[in-house]
């Protein structure tokens, strides 16, 4: 049933803005739609009708431009600012992620991990925990405790390898950390490095996150889906055996340097999962970047560096943008998550590890998608064009076959989203790139939905 609580009008439009406030009323729902407009514009706010909220991705980027100076701010650039071509990956840039006294850098570039100053401008104290794991620390944990201490004999680096896979994003794995950090006697003014993935991103984040209480945190994403999603925005945490990422908290780290050369030791099947965030990005904000990307899948398979750097940068700027608005996902971040409600059902039901991150939310897109469809609400040609890219990018398109409508159910009724006993989703609406974060949806729509790619 439709929700009859009236929630604010919220858009970023080209005029004046006449409040500045924004309040949140009691609602199930919020609907989010992001369109271009042709040049950066100010913040606007009103109470108005129909119950929507609005949003024009290309709003804050005034508001932004002048605090960064020659960085790329989150929003500084409107969609397509620049082409591969021009976005060398061998010349360093900066997103700023604005968050007031708490805004930290995105470094994006090739060889960062040999400019020490990067890493030890974020440096506090003498004390560096790195936590990394096995596959990784074999290839990269020596050059980043040379670029962590090179020129500076005061800093001392403890390690800590972990084992790799998703399945040991658990709380017995949680512990080492912590048992590490407090037999080193590590105190509140070192600084834990998260050197890996998106797992070791999220369990070094937590541990940095409740050791003594919060200590600095520094993140070096060293996969596609950690350096486009989840090593920016400040989200840490663990598996439950019951869903994914449900233990955790909300901290933001100092930096995030990425090293676009570590991709290079990146087998396939990792590379490929983390462009379904990369397209997940242009399918609920940015329609010329999912544009761009149906022109230059091939070549980011074939690792081209360019048309990587390129879409690290803008995958980035897009997170950046929605982070700075929304830190603690109370609305507007809610829409990064399209296809992860389905998806993390997936990854839950089958056992963490079995289907990559990426892979189970490539399926839970499509899935999102079909419901949008039967909802009505988008035609199907974005449903061809999904299709089509995942394809390109060799990502499933359908669930594995052991899934079924009450594994979904179950797994999706204690998925984060879900408010006084409603599940939220992230469903598209209307032209590509625009989106809504909704409780207000025909039931039916989810039970074909389910029953289309899941069996009884």
């Amino acid at each position: 049933m439709a929700s009859s609580a009236n929630p604010f009008f919220f858009s970023l439009s080209s005029e004046v803005a006449p409040h500045s406030a924004l309040h949140r009323a009691n609602s199930s729902e919020f609907f989010l739609r992001f369109q271009n407009s042709p040049e950066p514009s100010s913040l606007r706010s009103s109470f108005v009708s129909p119950v929507k909220i609005e949003l024009n991705r290309v709003g804050v980027s005034a508001l932004k431009a002048s605090r960064i100076g020659s960085r790329i701010s989150a929003s500084s650039t409107p969609v397509m600012d620049q082409s591969p071509s021009q976005t060398s990956s061998r010349v360093p840039t900066i997103v700023e992620v604005d968050l007031g006294n708490r805004s930290y850098p995105i470094y994006i570039g090739s060889g960062l991990l040999q400019q020490p100053e990067l890493l030890q401008r974020h440096v506090h104290g003498k004390r560096v925990l790195v936590v990394t794991n096995t596959t990784v620390a074999a290839l990269y944990l020596d050059k980043v405790v040379e670029a962590l201490t090179h020129g500076n004999t005061n800093i001392s680096v403890e390690s800590l390898i972990l084992p790799d896979g998703e399945k040991y994003k658990n709380m017995d794995t949680l512990m080492k950390v912590f048992d590490k950090a407090i037999e080193s006697r590590l105190d509140r003014r070192c600084t834990f490095v998260a050197l890996g993935g998106g797992v070791i991103g999220d369990m070094c984040g937590f541990a940095a996150a409740a050791f003594l209480r919060g200590v600095n945190f520094i993140q070096i994403p060293t996969t596609v889906m950690a350096q486009v999603d989840s090593s920016v925005g400040g989200k840490t945490g663990i598996n439950h055996p019951l869903g994914k990422n449900l233990i955790g908290a909300f901290y933001q780290p100092r930096c995030v340097l990425i090293d676009t050369d570590t991709l290079n030791t990146l087998p396939d099947r990792e590379l490929a999962s983390g462009f379904a965030e990369v397209i997940k990005y242009g399918l609920i904000r940015d329609a010329k970047f999912f544009e761009w990307q149906e022109k230059n899948m091939q070549a980011l398979m074939s690792r081209d560096p360019d048309a990587l750097a390129y879409a690290i940068k803008r995958s980035c700027e897009n997170k950046a943008e929605v982070v700075s608005l929304d830190e603690k996902e109370s609305g507007v971040r809610a829409t990064l998550n399209l296809g992860h409600t389905f998806g993390h059902a997936i990854e839950t039901g089958v056992g963490y590890g079995e289907w990559l991150h990426g892979e189970a939310v490539a399926a839970g897109m499509v899935m999102a998608v079909d419901m949008s469809y039967r909802l009505g609400w988008i035609d199907d040609s974005i449903v061809k064009r999904v299709h089509s890219i995942l394809k390109q990018a060799k990502l499933p398109i359908a669930p594995p076959e052991i899934m079924t409508v009450e594994m979904f159910e179950s797994v999706m009724a204690v998925d984060k989203k879900v408010a006084d006993g409603l599940l939220r989703l992230i469903l598209l609406k209307g032209p590509l790139g625009n989106c809504v974060f909704t409780g207000d949806y025909d039931r039916k729509a989810l039970d074909e939905t389910l029953r289309a790619f899941a069996h009884c």
